[in-house]
């Protein structure tokens, strides 16, 4: 690229996370109506809860573009197709397969693509089976479980109902608690026992969990010696030198209070290398991604 298409990529870069912000914020007086007309008022008087109903509205106008914006990354990954970062024509780790996790499922924005991976999936045509077309050997075994985590009950609902629309009753269980709380049979209406995960899939959802040093050890727990973690994050900007840190600290901090509690100043990468041993790690930042990224990402996979 030449000096104007860099200087104004750059440009784009650095503003690009105030755009997200200001579009969140336009849904405010759509959230002060939908508040008022369900007689919720209390609401109005909690920021969190506020914020909370205003951004669901943002996503629900812009997780659908946004999830094909990350389709392109996401499946690759998990296919096996990213090599540090860089997307590759063949597997070159096994893809999600057996008893899998999705955390922070929301509503369901991903479950179709997971979904793709299962026995039903595979048959039909999706990433699973053009996996199979071109690699029959290295696709693996199907997903036969999933377990979609996600506490909020709003989401959980409407999680339940797409599994139900998708017809994967019986293959995905929606798990309505934390991290923390899906070992425990008294807590919801099922268990997911230490070491018996095949695969966890986190796709833009460790951002906002809450504690996340202490979730994602939980996370690493639950996976089989040998199981696998594919991830498909953001991260605190490692490149770029101090001042962009210092620039993407200042923006997080607006970011985290209008965007649902999207950290993007967390090292995600890091807390999970500290969780515990890997005898394999294939994760890079996108090849396409600039030194300059305020919103920089991680993508590939972990095997315990």
């Amino acid at each position: 690229m030449g000096f104007k298409e860099n200087a104004g990529d750059f440009a784009m870069k650095m503003i690009g996370p105030w755009i997200f912000i200001c579009v969140s914020v336009a849904h405010f007086p759509k959230a002060f109506k939908n508040i008022i007309s369900s007689g919720q008022y209390s609401k109005l008087f909690s920021p969190s809860e506020f914020l909370a109903v205003a951004f669901g509205l943002f996503w629900a106008t812009v997780g659908p573009e946004i999830k094909e914006d990350f389709k392109p990354r996401v499946i690759p990954v998990l296919e096996g197709r990213v090599r540090d970062g860089k997307i590759v024509d063949e597997p070159v780790y096994e893809p999600v397969s057996g008893v899998i996790m999705e955390v922070g499922a929301g509503s369901g924005m991903w479950s179709d693509v997971i979904a793709s991976f299962t026995a039903a999936g595979s048959a039909a045509d999706g990433p699973a089976s053009n996996l199979r077309k071109r690699k029959p050997d290295a696709a693996g075994g199907a997903v036969t479980k999933i377990y979609g985590v996600e506490p909020n009950e709003i989401s959980a609902a409407s999680l339940r109902k797409r599994v139900k629309d998708a017809g994967l009753d019986g293959i995905y269980e929606v798990v309505p608690v934390g991290i923390e709380r899906v070992t425990d049979p008294t807590a919801w209406d099922g268990e997911i026992p230490e070491g018996s995960l095949d695969c966890i899939v986190c796709i833009c959802c460790l951002c906002s969990i809450p504690d996340q040093e202490k979730n994602i050890k939980y996370l690493y727990k639950l996976l089989k010696p040998g199981g696998r973690w594919y991830i498909h994050e953001h991260v605190k900007a490692t490149r770029g030198g101090i001042l962009l840190r210092l620039y993407q600290a200042y923006v997080g901090f607006f970011h985290g209070m209008v965007m649902g509690g999207c950290q993007i100043c967390r090292p995600t990468l890091k807390n999970i290398l500290a969780a515990g041993p890997f005898s394999e790690v294939n994760v890079g930042q996108p090849a396409d991604e600039t030194a300059y990224e305020v919103v920089p990402w991680v993508v590939g996979m972990l095997k315990k």
